[in-house]
């Protein structure tokens, strides 16, 4: 291999003081440290690498690619919660959004597909794997999305619960005396997929042990589906139409059975059933596929997840490449 010219890090959290991709230096890593327990599973462990690498490749450039900032211009109604201004103006309580490198790739994919310039385009992009959100954008900017001040926020995940009545939260402190270290760790590690069918995380086992009788394994991929579902008719709602559907990210690429019974009942927003399954092999080479029948009904999208290449294009970005 040739020695490397850059080196480009997946932040998945930017915090309030960095709206843009950037080089790291000694400032932006404080910064970082900083925000960390915004995005416990992501900021934390990605830090002693951000370190290593700049201990090892002392000599180029290293930037941080954030997943934030896609969604930096949220509209001021989509982004601010209803809580006490003091919250919102001291402590910084607000919706970030998240899965950014992956909505920039697949926003891109999606045009070339349709044959149309990106600033033209309503779409909603579900990007479906560990974490999942799914987002709305209005010709080429965020405009509504499902995660919030941090990526546990809005649909069911593989292992973390999505959006829950914070009176719940209050109520199992109070009422249960669970700590805030307890909750942390049930929320982000023991829910989700894994929690309701306390077997797998794994949405393709689910799939085979619904099909050999497991009720939880059933009731899981129910909830999961049902939760997708809200989520993109959620942000269709915030599009004046609806161009296109995506699906992305590793559910999302490979798993025909979830993206059937998601786009089967959303036919309220032109969704529809019925969907093409292409092999994944030609998926992962060509990029994109195409699913919709194409007679009628909104066009449904599969792109192969794309964040390493986004992280390379806005890392040449940044230098002027």
């Amino acid at each position: 291999m040739p020695a490397p010219a850059a080196v480009g890090h997946r932040i998945v959290h930017s915090g309030p003081h960095l709206t843009g991709h950037t080089l790291i230096d000694a400032r932006v890593r404080a910064l970082l440290a900083d925000v960390a327990d915004l995005a416990p599973l992501h900021v934390t462990p990605a830090l002693p690498v951000v370190d290593a690498a700049r201990e090892l490749l002392p000599d180029v450039p290293h930037v941080a690619c954030f997943d934030t900032v896609f969604h930096k211009d949220l509209p001021a109604q989509a982004r601010t919660y209803a809580v006490p201004e003091r919250w919102r103006a001291e402590y910084g309580l607000r919706r970030y959004g998240f899965h950014g490198l992956s909505y920039s790739w697949a926003l891109q994919r999606t045009a070339q597909a349709l044959g149309r310039p990106v600033d033209d385009l309503q779409v909603v992009l579900a990007h479906m794997g560990g974490g999942c959100s799914a987002c709305a954008v209005r010709n080429g900017r965020s405009v509504d999305t499902t995660m919030g001040l941090t990526p546990l926020e809005g649909l069911v995940m593989s292992r973390r619960s999505g959006s829950l009545d914070p009176g719940a939260l209050l109520w199992l402190q109070r009422r249960h005396g669970l700590s805030t270290d307890e909750l942390d760790d049930a929320l982000h590690r023991h829910s989700g997929l894994l929690g309701l069918s306390g077997t797998s995380a794994d949405t393709r086992d689910l799939v085979r042990a619904r099909a050999e009788g497991d009720a939880a394994a059933a009731l899981a991929l129910e909830t999961f589906t049902h939760s997708c579902r809200r989520g993109i008719a959620s942000m269709a709602a915030s599009l004046d139409r609806l161009d296109a559907l995506v699906f992305t990210g590793e559910i999302g690429e490979d798993q025909p059975e979830v993206r059937e019974e998601i786009c089967s009942a959303l036919t309220v927003i032109g969704v529809r059933g019925g969907l093409f399954v292409p092999e994944l092999e030609l998926l992962m080479r060509e990029g994109l596929r195409r699913i919709d029948q194409a007679v009628s009904g909104v066009p449904v999208l599969v792109v192969a997840t794309g964040e390493t290449q986004q992280i390379a294009v806005e890392t040449r970005r940044v230098l002027g490449v």
